[in-house]
């Protein structure tokens, strides 16, 4: 997919209360600055707001007002604090009138709120952070959202998944105007990846749901136990003593999905567990999570997660294993 634009182009930064700070210093790191070395213009970086804004604990001066916002050429929404409130009208009165204006409106995270909120969305392919895909598929239900993977570009419309898919989705738009060398000079000012497709999942599978009082709170645990086993959902079923139908029923109600899917769900987060933090090999993590073969679980874990296992366990071992001169203390699972 291509975008025909000038050599200048102006891509504005629409802020308000509210707004996630990590997503707007992402888009802001990336807009904001050419990398070394790379000649010729670069974008004029436009921060639009009502005034004074709040994103958590900084205070943001706005370059302009929204009403800024037709002007430009590309928009971007940061991530939206608090889903559970409805976006300020005045920012989604803008951000539809910047697209209808001609602009190229793309979402960071929970920004896509803002665009479902202002119609962007109706009849289009979506996507956010994975915790919140069914809340905007509840709140919007013209959205077809898409919660495994890192970002959506229907051309004019594009949306992301959480944190670090925002930095995917902002190299993605670069990629775009300037070309694959240039998206890769900003990468590597940045020190990030250079380049993970679209369609790739978010690396976070939908997590068990919290102990409560649900039919399902006591089997869940009794399957996790289990992974390694043939499971069937009459096994499921017996051990929920219930029938299969009414075991599929509160499945749906619960985690939103069929029992196999969520058995499915849980063995690829067992392989990905493993393939993280041990050296085992892939015929060995096939067993433990349940997948008999290599085979079965490269074709389900590439048919999931959207990579094979070995580049999965690549990626993943070169961001967390130390260095010469690193003890490793200071190591942590990088945010997806």
């Amino acid at each position: 997919m291509t975008h025909t634009i000038p050599d200048v182009t102006t891509v504005a930064l629409a802020v308000t209360d509210g707004m996630l700070h990590f997503e707007l210093s992402v888009a802001y790191e990336v807009f904001g600055a050419a990398p070394a070395g790379v000649a010729g213009p670069w974008y004029d970086l436009v921060v639009c707001g009502p005034g004074t804004v709040r994103a958590g604990r900084f205070g943001l001066e706005p370059d302009h007002g929204l009403d800024r916002l037709p002007g430009a050429d590309t928009v971007i929404v940061p991530g939206w604090a608090d889903i559970d409130e409805d976006p300020p009208a005045d920012l989604v009165d803008a951000v539809r009138a910047a697209h209808e204006a001609g602009a190229r409106v793309a979402s960071l995270c929970t920004g896509a709120f803002v665009l479902a909120a202002a119609g962007l969305l109706d009849g289009r392919r979506a996507t956010t952070h994975w915790a919140h895909t069914r809340a905007l598929a509840a709140r919007h239900p013209r959205v077809t959202v898409d919660p495994d993977v890192l970002y959506v570009d229907n051309g004019s419309v594009l949306t992301s998944a959480g944190k670090a898919a925002a930095m995917d989705l902002c190299l993605h738009l670069v990629r775009l105007d300037r070309g694959s060398s240039i998206a890769n000079a900003v990468a590597r000012r940045l020190v990030v990846p250079p380049h993970r497709d679209g369609g790739q999942a978010q690396f976070v599978t939908t997590p068990v749901p919290a102990p409560d009082n649900h039919p399902l709170a006591e089997l869940f645990p009794w399957v996790l136990e289990r992974l390694d086993q043939p499971l069937t959902v009459e096994d499921l079923a017996r051990q929920a003593r219930m029938s299969s139908r009414n075991l599929g029923r509160h499945f749906r109600s619960v985690t939103g999905t069929t029992p196999l899917q969520w058995l499915l769900t849980q063995r690829i987060r067992r392989a990905q567990e493993l393939l993280e933090t041990t050296d085992d090999g892939i015929d060995t993590i096939a067993a433990a999570a349940g997948m008999g073969t290599a085979t079965t679980l490269r074709r389900h874990f590439n048919r999931t997660v959207g990579v094979p296992p070995d580049t999965y366990r690549r990626t993943f071992r070169s961001r967390t294993r130390p260095g010469p001169n690193d003890s490793g203390r200071h190591r942590r699972r990088p945010e997806p």
